[in-house]
């Protein structure tokens, strides 16, 4: 196959589709290229894996350091390794957008695989490995709704900014991922630095036409260099040796028993919890097994006919809030579970929170710790430090179920992510707050947006703990009942389990009561038109700061004062020429002062040291030990020194660590000395007075704090005003009348 290229004007440069070239045996391939970053994207199709019930989709995203001319850091490990956190959100964002598009029949493992070929760090590579997924699935011959587009949205003095550059992105007060076709949206990822609700649908509206001008163009190159598609019928027809009519007379005898007997497992007002409502709906599931066996039903075939039962009740909950606002615990449209917040519920951590709504509970942690305690990046599009960190962990016990424990998988690295970009626009900077902060989030009982949960643990944590976080920050999931054929829809506040199936979205926006600091929303329709999305943040507003009225219950205002247990950090400044003093050869220095006060040191460039310490006598004395090190000596100061060297003119006394200066023989003693050893050695105290001060050097005295014998001479005014001329100095003959030399009275 011969390579084509396509190409369209995009956000003032050319969006370049190139296929036919690479990866040709995957089902379709294709890269895209942007300024000069490229992302080459494969869409492959495997067979049907025995015994699932659910939809096999896998997206992978590639970061591969030679992209950006980059060699992993590591000493011992140059490959790629696990994919970096950014990697696992960009692959979460890429399926979140392209999942909906798929046939429901389907049950064919899928893979999409993203790889960065190459990055100008200019261009985000998320947004053309969203558009290059896109455009490989329409390529191929899988069965896919598509194509859809994605695209970024900044603004900068009021002005959109369409695909902006990280450059511009930084200016911006809004970084708004979006995806959609047919001017319905599919996906939103943003954060904002609390921007009203206003204005975020004008981002998305805004968006739109772009979306369909972008979605327009890769139909053309699906069109020109496409394969034909699989036929659904073809792939479901693998699944199953039974003929059409014998799977009809299975299902309709299923359906009638599930109209008859399942409406009432609903709308059950006695089932109040979600294992309630979970253990009435599998016991209907072995009731219809039970039917359909006297119906003379072999076992093989019956458990084809469980699905029916999830669809149902998908429906008729749709179908109830569709028709009568009916929702399945009795709760009006716009209502929100029971919350109940509280603080400091652990003793002897930094901060801690507990959140709860309805049956979602988590428990949020805060830990202070130094500077050096900053996270170090090292990816494609990021290297630098983290200092505020958001762990989220999800036990199987929050949905009473019992597996096993590991590393955090995809959802838990994607919730965690959500939650820490929400609090990231309200944390106090640097320069205010030098600590680094972690917070972990554990779900302890999850029905429901546990990631909003998390938000709200965390602002909750974070005042407990002093963190001076300018405003605190709530979150909330807004869901949808809809009827695509019919154009209904309707928004739901607060979702929850049986809520959240075929036709809904799982919209979660966290923010001030000013504004929006974070959204996520995918949908399980073909695309949402835009009043929903209106409606969903308008509505979202008002349960938002319901949220925030219930936590300021618990706390109001970040603590005056850090835990106890807190480490304490004392900040000053040296002059950044003195710093190698306090490092010492070979950190030498710096690793006795932290050895023997047990302290934690961080230096910045600019002469800014950190001290961290949790025993305040320890700090303290790091403190002194270092401000001793730099200090700046004046002329008139005296010391207690140490003789360090003997020369002919002179001896060398250590005044302060590392700090030294030279007492001249002629200010060793009042009368003459004939050599600096007759009077001193090395390892002597001595008391010594600065007189002078020049390039750097130190001149010192000993006999200005001596008491002058009765008379004695005077050298050109009083005694340590300056070096005296002695013997062997110039202007002076042998027998010591010299310039300036006064004969003692006889």
């Amino acid at each position: 196959m011969a390579k084509q290229t396509f190409q369209t004007d995009f956000a003032g440069q050319k969006l370049i589709i190139e296929t036919g070239e690479l990866a040709q045996q995957a089902g379709g391939s294709c890269t895209v290229r942007f300024g000069d970053t490229v992302v080459l994207a494969a869409a492959t199709m495997g067979g049907i894996r025995e015994g699932i019930d659910f939809f096999p989709l896998s997206v992978d995203y590639e970061e591969k350091l030679y992209a950006a001319g980059k060699i992993k850091g590591s000493r011992w490990i140059k490959r790629e390794g696990r994919p970096s956190d950014e990697a696992i959100l960009t692959a979460r964002l890429v399926d979140r957008a392209i999942r909906p598009l798929f046939p429901k029949e389907i049950k064919n493992e899928v893979q999409v695989i993203l790889t960065v070929l190459s990055f100008d760090a200019v261009n985000d590579s998320d947004v053309l490995g969203l558009i290059a997924a896109s455009a490989a699935l329409a390529l191929s011959p899988i069965p896919w709704n598509g194509p859809l587009a994605g695209l970024r949205v900044g603004r900068v003095n009021d002005e959109w900014l369409l695909n902006p550059s990280f450059e511009a992105r930084d200016k911006s007060d809004l970084d708004l991922v979006i995806a959609g076709k047919d001017s319905k949206v599919l996906m939103i990822e943003a954060e904002g630095r609390e921007v009203p609700e206003d204005v975020v649908y004008g981002a998305v509206d805004f968006s739109v036409k772009h979306l369909n001008k972008l979605s327009a163009f890769i139909s053309e190159v699906a069109a020109a260099a496409g394969k034909p598609k699989t036929a659904i019928t073809a792939l479901t027809a693998q699944a199953t040796d039974e003929t059409p009519e014998a799977q009809r007379e299975l299902l309709d005898k299923a359906q009638r028993w599930i109209e008859a007997n399942v409406p009432t497992v609903l709308f059950d007002k006695t089932l109040k919890t979600k294992t309630e409502r979970y253990q009435a709906v599998a016991g209907a599931k072995l009731a219809l097994l039970a039917h359909l066996e006297q119906e003379g039903i072999g076992k093989d075939r019956r458990k084809k006919a469980l699905p029916l039962i999830d669809q149902f009740i998908e429906q008729t909950v749709t179908k109830a809030i569709l028709d009568s606002d009916k929702r399945v615990d009795g709760r009006k449209l716009t209502d929100i579970r029971p919350l109940a917040t509280s603080v400091s519920v652990l003793p002897r951590t930094h901060g801690s929170g507990i959140f709860n709504r309805g049956e979602t509970q988590v428990l949020s942690v805060v830990t202070l710790g130094a500077p050096g305690d900053e996270q170090f990046l090292e990816g494609l599009e990021e290297s630098g430090r983290k200092r505020y960190m958001h762990h989220y962990n999800f036990p199987p016990y929050s949905v009473g179920e019992a597996g096993r424990l590991g590393s955090p998988g995809r959802r838990e690295i994607g919730h965690g992510a959500l939650a820490e970009k929400a609090l990231k626009p309200v944390l106090p900077k640097k320069e205010d707050f030098p600590y680094t902060i972690r917070v972990v989030s554990e779900v302890l009982s999850s029905n429901g947006s546990s990631s909003m949960g998390a938000t709200c643990g965390s602002t909750l944590a974070l005042m407990d703990a002093g963190v001076p976080i300018s405003k605190p920050v709530a979150g909330i999931a807004m869901g949808v009942a809809s009827d695509e054929a019919k154009g209904a829809y309707k928004v739901l506040t607060d979702l929850q389990d049986l809520e959240d199936g075929a036709g809904g979205m799982d919209f979660k926006i966290a923010g001030t009561a000013e504004g929006i600091t974070a959204i996520q929303l995918d949908t399980k329709t073909l695309g949402l038109p835009l009043q929903v999305i209106k409606q969903a943040l308008e509505q979202g507003h008002g349960a938002r700061l319901q949220v925030l009225s219930v936590m300021a219950q618990a706390i109001t205002a970040p603590r005056a004062d850090l835990s106890k247990y807190a480490p304490r950090i004392i900040s000053f400044t040296i002059n950044p020429d003195r710093i190698r003093d306090v490092i010492g050869p070979g950190g030498k220095i710096i690793n006795e002062i932290i050895d023997k006060t047990g302290v934690q040191i961080d230096i910045e460039p600019d002469g800014l040291v950190m001290v961290t310490a949790t025993d305040a006598a320890g700090g303290q004395k790091a403190v002194e030990w270092i401000k001793m090190l730099v200090r700046e000596v004046q002329i008139g100061e005296i010391f207690d020194g140490k003789v360090t060297r003997i020369m002919d003119f002179g001896a060398i006394v250590e005044i302060l660590p590392n700090q030294d200066g030279m007492v001249h023989i002629s200010e060793i003693a009042h009368h003459r000395v004939e050599a600096v050893s007759d009077l001193l050695k090395v390892g002597d105290p001595v008391k010594v007075k600065v007189i002078a001060k020049e390039n750097g050097k130190t001149s010192l005295s000993i006999k200005a704090l001596l008491p002058r014998p009765e008379g004695s001479p005077r050298f050109g005014g009083e005694a340590g005003s300056g070096p005296a001329p002695h013997r062997g100095a110039p202007g002076r003959d042998r027998g010591g009348q010299g310039r300036g030399f006064f004969k003692p009275r006889r």
